[in-house]
């Protein structure tokens, strides 16, 4: 069955929230200070007058029950009691509207500089991660500032003020005893809740952990629908994801036996301290140092502290939660690019590059050498292929020249400058790639098309369209370049994404034009229509085609031939089969497959090529 693996970076579980996390939002929180301020200003009027509502409550009930002359103080007191009620509701809301959009405008920016941050390193991590996992920290992290700033404002900052304000009340009013009871209680219920919280996390962290892997194992089914369809393995798949959920079930339920066991705590705390409040209250009376109202008043006051109270138990364990999803994904952004762009670095002017590898070495690995001393130099106009087995290090010569990943010895010089001299966006934004494997986004295929530039020439786009055989093929669909690809663009044949990603490239205004596999996918007779039309389109840029097929490849200016990394052979198609070498000997036994293979059709295509073979 097949296994979970995990980049090292994701095998340490969630650690415990750091509290200096919240600093991490000033920043951005700082720019929306006026309408924080604001906000913060409507809470404490709202809670001012909601404090003062159990003193009008006890004067209330004291004056009803007085003699029936004096009853205009009540009915003043009642009218005094409405309009504190609806202040309160009055600020609360205004507080809501101040605050506004600042939550959400602040989920905004930080998901976009992470995303930005993302996109900013390098191959390897990408190559390395996991999507499911990585997306799910991106959504908990958005999810828990969200929570964070809506329940400080809406729910901790007024709870710690109502229960300063209450404590001061009630010690004013009725004495000491009163105070401290409420202070002891409130205290033993914040140090219960910290305790048995901070225990439980555990629970949180290994549900959190498992609910991310069985989503990865999700999300790497679907991504891989076709394999898993040629491998009739849907059961298979289904039970394995069965199987994580499995495992994640039995996490949460000890997740939530413990929740019990924290809110039957809590429960008691608070059930002892209201009991220990009314039987003080109710001594008072029967000494005759309270009257009912008094007794109406502490008890409106308690039910008032502790109904928040009860939900701060609740808010702390998901701000936990929250700042440990913020952990995570402020943890995206801690992580440093590789290879970031030298201080110094200026963005390459525009105009024609040139291009030049000078003794260049390459390993994905330490103890894995992929290239070996390979030189070469692309000039403006000029067409170099690059040939070998597979494995022999042809796809890397194109992710060294898009700065991928840095040359491990030797140096790359653009326009005679090393490579490091030029930003990596203005050196990127100069080439067009025709990756071996074309992946396009669940859109349209207008937008896949034109994805390299934001507002192309339609005349170009139609050019583009016409040379890369999509026009006709286009021009018969019911809706057009605005028909949907499907995600990943399965909803195309492999020729078909080839030939839009070929468009993608063509319309791309770059100087130089990396072909890797890119016509691999399209039968002999497209490909060569294909071919003749990118050499119309394209004089003046610098082409790199990688290629296994050597009829794509005979043309071009130069051919360079590499062998466990290094360059063996080298020069135009004519004279490696001259040379009578390995590239020679590949050609043959390409030639002869192809005769004895195909169809009439593709065989007069391949007739010119053959004819290029030397005599005997």
């Amino acid at each position: 069955m097949r296994a979970f693996s995990r980049p090292p970076d994701d095998d340490t579980p969630d650690s415990a929230p750091d509290w200096r996390i919240i600093g991490r939002l000033l920043p951005f929180l700082g720019v929306h200070w006026r309408r924080i301020t604001v906000a913060l200003a409507c809470l404490v009027l709202a809670k001012l007058a909601t404090v003062t509502l159990p003193m009008l409550m006890k004067r209330l009930v004291d004056g009803f029950s007085g003699a029936p002359e004096v009853l205009v103080m009540p009915v003043a007191l009642l009218l005094a009691y409405a309009v504190m009620r609806w202040a309160s509701g009055l600020f609360a809301e205004l507080r809501d509207i101040a605050f506004g959009h600042v939550g959400e405008r602040v989920v905004r920016q930080v998901s976009g500089a992470v995303l930005k941050h993302l996109h900013a390193l390098e191959l390897a991590y990408h190559l390395e991660r996991r999507t499911g996992a990585l997306s799910r920290d991106i959504e908990r992290g958005q999810g828990g500032i969200s929570f964070l700033l809506r329940f400080l404002l809406f729910n901790i900052l007024p709870t710690v003020l109502e229960i300063g304000m209450v404590a001061v009340i009630l010690g004013a009013a009725y004495g000491a005893p009163y105070a401290v009871l409420t202070a002891v209680s409130v205290a033993i219920y914040l140090v219960f809740s910290i305790a048995v919280t901070q225990w439980r996390t555990q629970f949180l962290r290994d549900a959190n952990r498992l609910d991310a892997d069985a989503n990865t194992r999700a999300v790497d089914s679907l991504l891989n629908y076709e394999t898993v369809k040629y491998a009739n393995t849907e059961a298979r798949e289904a039970q394995a994801y069965d199987e994580a959920l499995g495992v994640w079930e039995r996490a949460q339920l000890k997740s939530r036996l413990s929740l019990a066991g924290l809110n039957i705590g809590q429960g008691l705390i608070i059930a002892v301290a209201m009991t220990s409040m009314m039987w003080m209250a109710a001594q008072g009376i029967t000494r005759g140092d309270l009257t009912v109202g008094d007794f109406v008043a502490i008890n409106a006051y308690m039910m008032q502290l502790f109904i928040p109270l009860n939900l701060l138990g609740f808010v702390y364990r998901e701000i936990r939660r929250a700042l440990t999803d913020m952990g995570r994904m402020f943890g995206l952004l801690d992580r440093k690019p590789a290879w970031p762009d030298h201080p110094d670095a200026r963005p390459l002017p525009a105009g024609d590059v040139t291009v030049r590898f000078e003794h260049v070495d390459f390993a994905y690995a330490a103890d894995r050498p992929l290239l070996r001393e390979v030189s070469f130099e692309l000039r403006p106009g000029q067409t170099l292929a690059v040939v070998g087995a597979t494995g022999s290090g042809k796809s890397s010569l194109a992710r060294l020249l898009y700065r991928f990943y840095p040359p491990t010895a030797g140096a790359i010089t653009v326009n005679g400058q090393h490579i490091d001299h030029w930003t990596t966006e203005s050196l990127r934004r100069r080439i067009a790639v025709v990756p071996q494997e074309p992946v396009l986004f669940n859109g349209s295929l207008g937008d896949n098309i034109c994805y390299g530039e934001a507002a192309p020439d339609p005349q170009v786009v139609q050019e583009v369209l016409a040379a890369t055989q999509l026009a006709d093929w286009i021009a018969r669909l019911p809706q057009g370049l605005n028909t949907p690809v499907g995600e990943r663009g399965l909803k195309l044949s492999g020729g078909e994404k080839q030939r839009v990603a070929l468009a993608r490239a063509l319309i791309k205004p770059a100087s130089i034009l990396v072909l890797d596999e890119a016509t691999s996918a399209l039968d002999a007779l497209t490909e060569q229509r294909v071919l003749r039309a990118l050499a119309a389109r394209v004089p003046r840029r610098a082409c790199v085609v990688i290629a296994h097929r050597l009829a794509s490849i005979r043309h071009a200016d130069e051919i360079i031939v590499l062998d466990h990394g290094r360059v063996i052979e080298r020069g135009t198609h004519a004279t490696l089969l001259a040379q009578q070498g390995p590239y020679a000997g590949l050609w043959r036994a390409q030639i002869a497959h192809r005769l004895t293979t195909t169809s009439p059709l593709a065989r007069e295509v391949a007739t010119p090529a053959a004819a290029l073979l030397p005599p005997g």
